[in-house]
């Protein structure tokens, strides 16, 4: 195991110390706009650099949207944002074929026109604010990066990544996403409010007229080949038994889970919930500029990978626990991370 960083070819340790000097000037480009949050940033980058898809939890005025925007400004690539409404239609996300009359000669042809789908990055602001049926559209194209329309499948830019938001403390006229759809998300990411000192900062720049351009640090290739990388970079056996284990754990039918588990889950995570663990754990080591993933960077990963995965039952519910808090006793309790 020993032996790994050293067989290392020579083109991925300069991309990985190229990475990880990227990865300064990104923060310092985002930090432009953007004061504190920077465990999200840390996260929405992992997810990024993972080629994942991430949700984003907290109430208005966090500065979501303009977090995902700027990021995607530093990143040069092609932002979209979607605003989820109870009456849109899966065609005003993936598109829509429409009649065009050629004028030469009159004839008539369908054409289709993408729709804002057709992004590096889409915003999916308030995902949960649109009927299942709209929801479903982005199914195909988080997974497969397609969009089938008519009977064609239309290929999505690459790289393409979905990064959602959702208000949780506004419940009404929402409809809560599928447990199928919250899976292809890698990781859910909470955003909390600012600090005293970050609040106070936040008023003083926004209120002013100074103007914060953002410099692009990276390119849509620079990130693909990342992406590359971070799937070359080994994961050691260790690695990923701690990460197999913690999501089986989660599971109240193994025999190995713990009691609380067995008490409050009525679901856990299932086989992605080990696979973004482990793609994680990588991408961490490599924004790093480390050529290893280790435990540490597993420990790190495991609660925003495994905290939309679980599912409590009304007992929870009864104890005031959450899918939150048994992820995070889970995790603390798992000596073998250390």
């Amino acid at each position: 195991m020993n032996a790994e960083p050293a067989r290392a070819d020579r083109g991925d340790v300069e991309l990985l110390e190229r990475l990880a000097a990227a990865r300064q000037e990104l923060m310092a480009q985002v930090s432009r706009r953007i004061v504190g949050q920077h465990e999200v940033l840390e996260g929405v980058l992992t997810a990024i650099v993972s080629g994942g898809h991430g949700l984003l939890v907290g109430v208005p005025g966090l500065a979501k949207t303009l977090m995902v925007s700027t990021i995607a400004e530093a990143l040069d690539l092609r932002f979209s944002r979607i605003q989820f409404t109870p009456d849109l239609m899966p065609s005003d996300i993936t598109g829509t074929e429409i009649i065009e009359e050629d004028p030469g000669s009159g004839k008539r042809e369908f054409r289709f026109v993408h729709g804002p789908v057709f992004a590096n990055v889409v915003l999916a602001d308030e995902i949960n604010r649109t009927p299942p049926k709209t929801q479903a559209a982005l199914l195909q194209a988080m997974q497969e990066h397609e969009v089938t329309a008519a009977g064609e499948t239309y290929h999505l830019p690459e790289p393409f990544f979905v990064l959602a938001t959702q208000n949780p403390i506004e419940q009404e006229g929402t409809y809560p996403l599928p447990e199928a759809q919250l899976d292809r998300f890698m990781l859910e990411l909470r955003v909390q409010y600012p600090n005293r000192d970050d609040e106070e900062r936040i008023v003083e720049t926004t209120t002013g007229d100074e103007d914060r351009a953002v410099t692009a640090v990276l390119t849509g290739a620079d990130l693909i080949q990342i992406q590359r990388l971070v799937r070359r970079i080994p994961a050691p056996k260790p690695v990923v038994r701690a990460a197999v284990a913690l999501a089986r754990m989660t599971r109240p039918v193994e025999e190995l889970s713990p009691g609380f588990i067995k008490e409050y889950v009525d679901w856990g995570a299932g086989p992605r919930a080990p696979q973004f663990m482990v793609l994680g754990a990588k991408a961490r080591a490599a924004l790093d500029g480390r050529p290893m993933a280790d435990l540490d960077d597993v420990r790190a990963i495991a609660l925003p990978v495994l905290r939309h995965r679980v599912v409590v039952n009304f007992a929870a519910e009864a104890a005031g626990r959450t899918a939150q808090d048994v992820c995070e006793e889970l995790i603390s309790t798992a000596s073998w991370l250390e």
